[in-house]
């Protein structure tokens, strides 16, 4: 079984940037969401993906699969209806792991969030000076999430 132990963060400030790659835009629409299931479509340059997460909380089962991006963006037009998640992608090292930083577009604009991925849930990691509060238990912040309710609706409130 695919799985995924993601931890989730607010950024405080921009510091990160100083370490950060050239980043990389993702697009990305879900064809089904709900309080256990997600599917969704990401189109991420030339290459797209198809990908099933179910479960909630850091421990998710996560299958991911490459597609022609053709049909991805074909699945995004015709299936998955107004909400769109547009982010660039940060790859940033620190610690000894690789922390993925979002900085979301559009509707979402505004919000960016550090996300980690471990091998366990209980992995120690270093937390930079530019991590903030931690949102890995807050349902706002999942992606399947601010296509329904996008960030711009709550933002005050976060």
């Amino acid at each position: 079984m695919g799985q995924e132990i993601e931890r989730k963060f607010l950024v405080r400030n921009a510091d990160w940037r100083a370490q950060a790659d050239e980043g990389m835009r993702f697009r990305q629409a879900y064809l089904h969401s709900d309080s256990h299931v997600a599917i969704r479509v990401r189109v991420v340059g030339d290459e797209a993906y198809l990908t099933i997460k179910g479960g909630g909380g850091i421990v998710r089962a996560e299958y991911e699969y490459a597609i022609p991006a053709g049909d991805a963006q074909d699945m995004i037009d015709t299936l998955c209806g107004d909400g769109i998640v547009d982010k660039t992608r940060y790859l940033v090292r620190n610690g000894g792991h690789v922390w993925e930083v979002d900085v979301f577009a559009g509707d979402n604009e505004g919000l960016v969030v550090a996300e980690i991925e471990l091998s366990s849930p209980d992995e120690p990691f270093a937390r930079p000076s530019w991590l903030g509060r931690e949102v890995s238990d807050d349902p706002r912040y999942l992606n399947a999430n601010l296509v329904k309710r996008p960030y711009r609706l709550w933002r005050t409130q976060a």
